[in-house]
């Protein structure tokens, strides 16, 4: 079940369960997030595009290899695909696999929105909510700032863990 549009809703966001057509925009979704690193290489565009193309397929991939019950989110706004919102319900934990959102809709307060519904669904359960996030993710900043706290270094990756109660969410 999607979480609760009670912070969300002051954006129009709407949740629906992602569908094969989909897959164009979270494939395109996917190179935005990740555009400018690749850009950093040097390739050729053309080049750079291939490489995205071929991690967009392997990380698809290993989220529906690795996440069997996920529920798989597209996220609309005004009846236009904005975003993705991965999660799994786990017995102690709500687990955020994937949360991006297109760079128009970045830094307006729609992601904090996302995550502080997901954050009323977790304490309603008394579970706690995590997420992988890579180091140099200029979204942690955000994750920091609703309460998310260090939970393991995981080398590249580290995994965060918010508890009800912590930061301003919740």
């Amino acid at each position: 079940m999607p979480p609760p549009l009670r912070s969300a809703a002051r954006f129009d966001i709407v949740y629906r369960t992602l569908a094969d057509d989909d897959l164009p925009f979270i494939a395109a979704l996917y190179a935005s997030t990740r555009a400018e690193e690749v850009a950093q290489t040097g390739w050729p565009p053309e080049v750079q595009q291939q490489f995205l193309a071929q991690q967009f397929d392997a990380q698809h991939r290993h989220y529906m290899r690795h996440y069997p019950d996920a529920e798989w989110l597209i996220i609309e706004r005004g009846g236009e695909r904005i975003g993705r919102l991965y999660i799994e319900e786990w017995p102690s934990q709500i687990r955020v696999i994937d949360i991006a959102l297109v760079p128009a809709s970045r830094g307006l307060g729609i992601g904090g929105a996302i995550l502080d519904d997901v954050f009323a669904v977790a304490t309603a359960a008394r579970k706690q909510v995590s997420m992988h996030v890579e180091k140099n993710n200029p979204a942690r900043r955000l994750y920091v700032r609703l309460g998310f706290e260090l939970s393991a270094d995981e080398g590249v990756y580290d995994l965060l863990l918010w508890t009800p109660g912590n930061g301003e969410a919740g």
